[in-house]
């Protein structure tokens, strides 16, 4: 038998209001066989995760497979070798689209996009 490796999805919350979409798309992820998921959450993300849901920190970590901290710019998502089936970033910021669009790459949710 054949085991195929999982997919991997690259999940980032950004600080636009919505939060619980990107904690929403991490459990049901959570509960999908062969997908891997990788978070990473900006600054006002995070504020936004606490005003909007009151979850804690460890709380939305522990919903991913892997997390990787905003500033960690030389995080494995970030390298265009980092194989990955998709990303999503959920909700994204007006801020955060323009950063893609634009190519800058100044946090980890820019860079790995």
């Amino acid at each position: 038998m054949v085991v195929s490796p999982p997919k991997r999805i690259v999940v980032a919350i950004s600080g636009a209001s919505g939060a619980v979409y990107g904690v929403r798309l991490l459990q049901m992820l959570r509960g999908m066989e062969g997908v891997q998921t990788h978070l990473t959450v900006s600054d006002a993300g995070w504020l936004n995760i606490q005003q909007e849901l009151e979850m804690p920190r460890a709380d939305v970590q522990a919903l991913a497979d892997v997390f990787y901290p905003v500033r960690e710019v030389g995080a494995a998502i970030a390298s265009g070798s980092f194989p990955c089936d998709g990303m999503v970033i959920a909700p994204c910021s007006m801020r955060t689209l323009a950063a893609v669009a634009l190519g800058l790459s100044d946090n980890l949710i820019t860079r790995a996009a």
